[in-house]
Parts: structure tokens; C-alpha cells; sequence
């Protein structure tokens, strides 16, 4: 096995760091044009996180053609691309003609001057920087030398599970809401019946299957703070502690906290 391409990697990341700018710039381009007069649209942003991977992704795939093991390079442009173009997709369709996100509002509340600007720094600067570090998986694997093994057959393994959970959890919502019968009640039935948050264990798995398809070729084992780093942000941070924050209040949904766990998925309790 080849040493890993050390300098060859260390030439690529201004290019993926180049990528995620042009993502941020065009989205934002965009969340301006998408509001109302004089009131930008910023949650747009949900919509380029996943294909923001997607580009990183190709940046790295094309720039480490003759540097890292084809198999790997192949598998990790896949996964990435399936799993970051549904993601965007997704969100798209669900926030297409609507408004700008609570989530958002809240965050720009305290804007002092230009929203604009503010948003600049508190929505786009840390969600690029969160977006770079959380591809070095992605980065590094492209560039490592190490054949495919059963580790990353595992990864794949967890990332197919990852992906079935996210896609069909967003799917069994998606259905949810669209029911004018359902409104105002809690979804505990589908996969919601095991974990309160499918769609967010779904991303967490998918993460941890790409970090093993990259951890058994060195240095690959040193990016398990990438996705570290989103797994807490899902599983702790703005994802499942926000929206049970946004819930709390509707009828029923304290009873399904106490019944449904609230990340990995298991058998509901008995009250």
C-alpha cells in the first residue's frame, strides 16, 4: 500500500475550501432574491447543506484521481452525492413558497444594522466552517490508498440504514402533515414510533458509515472528530434539542417523549 499523498491532499483543500465559498456566495445570492422586498430569505441555507457536501465531494474526487485507491473514491462520491442531493431536494420541496423559517427569525432577532450582514455571520460563516470540517472524512478519504475492506463494507452496511431512516422518516412526516385530519396531533406511529427523531438518527448514521468507509485506511481513523461533530450538533445541539423546544407545547407530544426514545431507535415503553 502506497504512503498516504500527504502533500497532493494538502494542495487540494484551498480548492474544497474555494468550493464551500461559491456555495455560501450562490446561496445567499439567492436567499436575497428569494424574500420579500427588502427582507431576505436566509433559510435557503438548509437547502445548499447537503449538495454543499455534494461539491466538496467532486472537488476532492477530481483532484485526487491519481493519488487515492479508485474503489474508495468511487464509493465516497456516491454516498455523499445520493445522500446530500436527496437532503437538498427534500427541504426544497418543503420550504418552496413559504416563509422564512422560526428558526431563522429568531436567530437574526438581535440583528444591529444590515440583517444582511449579521446573517453573514451568524448563518453562513459558521455553517461553511462546519460544512469544511465535517467533509474532511469525505477529503481524506478520497486521497487514502488503502483498498476497500470489510470496514468499509460495514460503513456501507450503516450508511444504507442511515439513509432508509432519513429518507423515510422525512417521507412518513412529509404524509403527516399533508393530512388536514392530523393537524394539531403527534406522529408516534411508522418509525416515529421507535425514535422520536428518524430523520436526525438517519443523518447521524449516515455519517458514522461514511467515517468507517474511510477509518480503515490511515489517516483516515484521525476524522472521527468530523463527524463527531455532527452527531452532537444533530443529537444535541440544534437539531433534536430545537425542535422538541418547538413541540413541547403541542397536545400529547410530553406523553410521547416519556414513551419513544429520543435518538437511537428502540421498542416504545409502557406507561
Amino acid at each position: 500500500m502506497s504512503p498516504f499523498p500527504l502533500e497532493a491532499f494538502m494542495a487540494s483543500l484551498p480548492w474544497t475550501a474555494l468550493g464551500v465559498v461559491l456555495v455560501l456566495a450562490v446561496t445567499y445570492a439567492v436567499a436575497i432574491g428569494a424574500g420579500a422586498v427588502g427582507q431576505a430569505r436566509h433559510s435557503v441555507m438548509d437547502v445548499a447543506w447537503g449538495p454543499g457536501f455534494v461539491v466538496v465531494a467532486v472537488i476532492s474526487f477530481v483532484l485526487s484521481a491519481s493519488d487515492g485507491d479508485s474503489g474508495r473514491r468511487v464509493l465516497l462520491l456516491v454516498l455523499t452525492g445520493i445522500w446530500g442531493i436527496r437532503l437538498g431536494a427534500h427541504i426544497g420541496r418543503r420550504a418552496r413558497g413559504g416563509h422564512e423559517d422560526p428558526r431563522y427569525v429568531a436567530l437574526l432577532k438581535g440583528a444591529r444594522g444590515s440583517r444582511n450582514a449579521y446573517a453573514l455571520r451568524r448563518v453562513y460563516l459558521p455553517q461553511g466552517l462546519v460544512m469544511f470540517f465535517v467533509s474532511l472524512t469525505i477529503q481524506v478519504g478520497m486521497f487514502s490508498t488503502g483498498p476497500l475492506g470489510p470496514l468499509a463494507v460495514a460503513g456501507s452496511a450503516v450508511w444504507l440504514t442511515g439513509f432508509v431512516f432519513e429518507s423515510v422518516g422525512d417521507r412518513q412526516l412529509e404524509q403527516f402533515k399533508n393530512d388536514p385530519a392530523r393537524r394539531g396531533t403527534v406522529l408516534n406511529t411508522g418509525l416515529r414510533r421507535y425514535t422520536r427523531h428518524p430523520n436526525y438518527f438517519g443523518d447521524a448514521a449516515v455519517w458514522a458509515g461514511l467515517f468507517l468507509t474511510v477509518a480503515e485506511s490511515w489517516p483516515g481513523v484521525l476524522t472521527v472528530l468530523s463527524p463527531a461533530l455532527m452527531i452532537w450538533t444533530l443529537a444535541a445541539k440544534t437539531g433534536k434539542p430545537l425542535t422538541e423546544r418547538a413541540m413541547s407545547g403541542r397536545p400529547g407530544y410530553r406523553e410521547y417523549m416519556q414513551s419513544t426514545s429520543g435518538f437511537i431507535p428502540w421498542p416504545p415503553r409502557r406507561h
